[in-house]
């Protein structure tokens, strides 16, 4: 029997290949793909707080009937990570991108033609299992296409468009719903997703998961045709040798992300996701009834909280021209001390424009820090079989912690007022950095295969 994970450094030539391929038209391509998908995750995510507001307007929902579907959203987001994670390892990676891609298209669809509350909240859990998918299959398939010298470029540009998915959201919000009506962004939702659905349906699977899990020809073949489109001789990518037979490991399902050889990844995986995800959402969810406690007028609140959320695409987009340029480890680091010290920074201010400015220059660290350090880092922890697997029940546990922070933000808040939460961030930021400085494993420039063994 196969051991659960084979040694990859002399075997895996599939990854080696793949790395001397230079960037090419196949390149952009997936990227365009993928990029797609998380798009519309961010979109659909980002519909929910105008829908909500139009339902409540309505009389349709109310306050308690909208925690309900924020947090059967979010609980939906958490099944969604794990279960992709279980089926992009098992079934492949574009098997379970366009199951959870089509599961939440049907679904949103649904939710269009839906007569309550009730039945919205129960088709609302299955349309965001789907939303999670996206995020915890996305970042782990493209890191196991580009080659290492522009991996986390690759990534952030994929992160970014992902992120104008929820700038595009709020803006449709506001034409769409007075217009037309909240059903019309389920509607719209669903024809993106089905229309990148119809995109991706040749799009090929990952060569290194086809090789380990055996399909070594299949693989082979695959990054003969990418090298081909990128004019590469066929010599320079030679068959690997019949006598490297890569059998299947056998599957131990989520348990081998918590033995020896995993255990330290896995944790220190969980632990980033969980402080990242809890950071921003405490900041950026409460950021309109900040300003409120502070006496500035609900408009207002919501139009500078707006100016702050462009960042956003800001966090992302800087760290596309500075992921491969410094260390993982040192990228990470300084986005949460950048962070640490806006969020110090923030309960001082007076002027609205200057907590605006610093609120922009707190989220932006944030999301950048979101981006590095969930979206880059995370995924190049784990060896391929078991990348998936590891990304998702990291994403679960950042999702469960962000269905808990709001009891703390609410804590906090009642107790020392805005102060109180953002030093919590502040604080968050700084046990981010011990952790990764102490724990953190560097993987900058370095193929997958070196750093899986």
């Amino acid at each position: 029997m196969a051991t659960s994970i084979p040694t990859p450094a002399p075997t895996s030539l599939i990854g080696a290949r793949l790395d001397r391929i230079p960037f090419c038209r196949f390149h952009y391509r997936m990227l365009f793909l993928i990029a797609s998908g998380l798009f519309i995750d961010s979109f659909a995510t980002m519909v929910m707080p105008g829908v909500l507001a139009a339902l409540v307007h309505m009389g349709i929902s109310n306050l308690s009937m909208n925690a309900h579907y924020v947090s059967v959203t979010f609980a939906g987001l958490t099944v969604g990570a794990l279960l992709a994670g279980l089926m992009g390892d098992r079934f492949g990676r574009k098997s379970a991108y366009q199951f959870n891609l089509l599961l939440f298209g049907v679904f949103s669809l649904l939710s269009a033609f839906m007569p309550n509350m009730w039945s919205l909240i129960f088709v609302r859990f299955f349309m965001a299992i789907g939303l999670g998918a996206e995020f915890a299959v996305g970042y782990g398939f493209i890191t196991e296409f580009v080659p290492p010298l522009v991996r986390g470029r690759c990534v952030a540009v994929v992160y970014t468009i992902s992120s104008a998915g929820a700038l595009a959201s709020a803006l449709a919000t506001i034409i769409v719903i007075p217009a037309l009506g909240w059903r019309w962004m389920f509607v719209i939702s669903a024809i993106m997703a089905l229309a990148v659905w119809m995109l991706r349906k040749n799009m090929p699977d990952s060569p290194r998961w086809l090789e380990s899990v055996g399909r070594l020809d299949e693989a082979d073949a695959l990054v003969r045709r990418i090298a081909k489109e990128a004019g590469i001789a066929e010599a320079e990518v030679p068959t690997p040798a019949r006598t490297e037979k890569i059998a299947r490991p056998a599957d131990a399902g989520l348990m081998e992300l918590f033995r020896s050889r995993l255990v330290g990844r896995t944790v220190l995986a969980i632990v980033i996701s969980m402080i990242v995800m809890a950071g921003i959402y405490s900041f950026i969810s409460w950021t309109p009834t900040f300003l409120i406690k502070q006496g500035y007028s609900i408009a207002s609140s919501l139009w500078f909280s707006t100016l702050m959320i462009t960042s956003s695409v800001a966090g992302p987009a800087l760290a596309i021209w500075v992921s491969d340029t410094l260390g993982r480890k040192s990228s990470v680091t300084i986005a949460a001390v950048l962070a640490a010290v806006a969020a110090v920074i923030y309960p001082h201010l007076t002027s609205i424009w200057t907590i605006t400015v610093c609120g922009f220059l707190l989220e932006t660290a944030l999301y950048l820090l979101l981006a590095f350090a969930v979206g880059i880092y995370v995924p190049e922890l784990f060896p391929t079989q078991y990348r998936l697997r590891g990304s998702g029940i990291a994403q679960s546990a950042g999702r469960f912690a962000v269905m808990l922070s709001p009891y703390l933000v609410v804590l906090l808040f009642g107790r020392f007022g805005v102060s109180g939460v953002v030093y919590f961030i502040a604080g968050l930021c700084v046990f981010l950095c011990i952790i990764i400085l102490t724990f953190g494993l560097e993987t900058t420039r370095r193929s997958l295969e070196e750093i899986a063994s």
